[in-house]
Order: structure tokens, then sequence, then C-alpha cells
């Protein structure tokens, strides 16, 4: 028998039956879905010092399961002693069994952990997807305390097959993000 993850069992079993009453949908198929989740940090300090990077890489690969791949600089920018092709950010995408267990996790575990949390803000980019941002990724039960040097930021972008803001909201909305109350 094959894994599959809780969240892509509630997709098929409820989600999708909520969303095809509620935009009317005739098939399964026109039901947005989860295509990707793409989890980004930029390490910009990391010119100073090349160890900071290789911390971030570390942490988002525990975070996510996933090996995490180094962004480079695309140009030189004098003001910031930046020259092209210097590591300066770290990203990994998720998707199919993953994607889900990691939503899975933010969900449930880490959301949760964010202090003073009354819910993350309900604006999407206009094609129906949604990007996160957080401010430390101790918020992740992967991460020892212990062992973190430096507290960063992360921006987690979920791209769904919607294609309106109100159906890519549903959507992540139905899956059990937190979203805060208009």
């Amino acid at each position: 028998m094959k894994y599959v993850p809780n969240l892509k069992t509630k997709y098929n079993e409820e989600i999708v039956p909520t969303l095809m009453k509620e935009f009317g949908y005739k098939s399964v198929m026109q039901a947005p879905r989860l295509e990707k989740i793409v989890i980004n940090q930029g390490v910009g300090s990391a010119i100073q010092d090349k160890k900071i990077l290789e911390f971030s890489l570390n942490e988002i690969t525990a975070i996510t399961g996933q090996k995490a791949v180094v962004g480079k600089s695309t140009k030189d920018v004098s003001n910031f002693k930046l020259r092209k092709g210097m590591p300066i950010g770290v990203k990994v995408t998720l998707r199919k069994e993953r994607m889900y267990e990691f939503l899975e996790r933010l969900i449930c575990s880490a959301l949760p952990r964010i202090r003073d949390f009354k819910g993350i803000n309900s604006k999407l980019d206009g094609k129906g997807n949604y990007t996160l941002g957080l401010e430390e990724q101790i918020i992740f039960p992967e991460i020892v305390m212990d062992s973190v040097h430096k507290i960063m930021g992360m921006n987690i972008t979920f791209v769904t097959s919607a294609n309106t803001d109100e159906e890519g909201f549903a959507l992540l909305r139905e899956f059990g993000l937190p979203f805060k109350k208009n």
C-alpha cells in the first residue's frame, strides 16, 4: 500500500467537492489545486560571512526534508559590494507528497508557535497564488535553538492552479491556512 499524506486525502475527499459546490464547477478537473510550494530565504549577509549561507542551507533542508539550492546574483551592485555569481539566497521547491507534508507541518505546528499569532494576511497576487512572509525560522520544530547562529526570515509561496484570487483563497482556506478574519 502506497503512503498518501493526510492533506492530499483531505483535498481529494473534502476540499474538491466543497470547491465544486462553491464555484459551480462541472468537472473535478476544474477545481483549483496546489501545484507547488517554494521556500525562499535571502541571505544577503553571506557576502561578508560565508558560514551564514551554510547554516541557512542546512536549516532550510531540515525544515523541508529536501536539499536546498543556493541562488546566485545575476548582476553586479557596487553599493552592496555584490559581484555577479555570488551566493545570496537559498530556495527549495516542494511538489507532490513532500509539499502536502510541509503544508501540514506549517499549519499544525509552525504557525501556532508564532508569538501573538492572530492569523495571516489574506492578500493574494492577482493570479491565485499566495506568499507568506515569516520573520523567524525558529518557529519550525525541526530547528534546534542552540544551533541557530542568526534569526532570519523566509518567504513561502503557494502556487495554485486557480485563475482568480477568490478561487485561490478558497482553496488555501479549505486546506486550513489560518487567515485573519476581516
